[in-house]
């Protein structure tokens, strides 16, 4: 594996269909199984590591946000990473920087409590895009609305690059593997989460009703932000009259950590 951290277009070799997994490192088994994902589907994978400054709202996470360069690396060439990129932020924002429209989609659910932070990811996404020229990237559903908007972004400009979606990797206990996690200190707390989800898939009875006893099974300590069941094609809470595949999306604070996840619901 080759580690570089300038000038990314003069180490990318031409003619080879490259596939990028965009970090922000603090890796973890979810990260590396984005990797095994998306090797099929390319001759080169690169891998980039960059904590964006544009996507916290929040100066105080985004200085305790993880780095942990020396392990990602080992991570990431034992994964099978051939390039792992780690530029600074003058090479991915050289001058004056224009945001990203997140548009309307940008501004519910997880964009009501990080505003800007949409607009900040899908900026430093379309730069890692400019630079690399991937054919194919990839990214996890944990993160649905993320992918989502990444996905109206590449249409809206006409990007030739595919996105593909890897599922969400799960810890021991149920929860969503994030780098945030391991600031987590009331793990059992924290399992409420997918236990709502599953609570979601489970039950036959109306969404309303599915979703009022999910949120009952939250609680105290966990200060829950949004807990909903939308319609994943228009984003809008479905009704108790909807049929098909719904998405459970939730986000709740715990121990100063936020948490997100979600989860496809077949409401038959």
């Amino acid at each position: 594996m080759k580690i570089i951290t300038d000038g990314i277009r003069k180490s990318l070799p031409s003619g080879e269909r490259i596939g990028l997994v965009p970090t922000m490192g603090a890796l973890h088994a979810g990260h590396l199984s984005l990797v095994d994902a998306i090797r099929p589907q390319c001759d080169v994978v690169v891998m980039s590591i960059f904590v964006n400054p544009l996507q916290f709202n929040n100066a105080a996470d985004l200085a305790k946000y993880p780095r942990t360069e020396d392990a990602d690396a080992a991570l990431a060439a034992g994964a099978g990473v051939d390039l792992l990129w780690i530029p600074e932020q003058t090479e991915i924002y050289p001058g004056e920087t224009k945001l990203e429209d997140a548009g309307w989609l940008g501004s519910v659910f997880e964009g009501v409590h990080r505003p800007g932070h949409f607009a900040g990811m899908l900026t430093v996404v379309r730069r890692l895009f400019q630079l690399v020229n991937p054919s194919v990237a990839i990214f996890g559903e944990k993160d649905f609305q993320q992918l989502a908007l990444i996905r109206q972004m590449v249409k809206a400009h006409s990007l030739p690059i595919e996105i593909l979606a890897g599922p969400t990797i799960r810890e021991s206990d149920g929860l969503a593997m994030a780098s945030r996690n391991r600031f987590v200190t009331q793990r059992e707390v924290a399992a409420r989460l997918p236990e709502a989800l599953r609570y979601l898939q489970g039950s036959s009875k109306p969404a309303s009703v599915r979703l009022t006893e999910a949120r009952n099974l939250l609680g105290a300590p966990l200060e829950v932000e949004y807990l909903e069941l939308i319609d994943p094609l228009t984003w809008a809470p479905i009704s108790d009259e909807f049929r098909g595949q719904a998405r459970a999306i939730l986000a709740a604070s715990l121990d100063g950590v936020r948490l997100i996840d979600n989860d496809l619901v077949e409401i038959r």
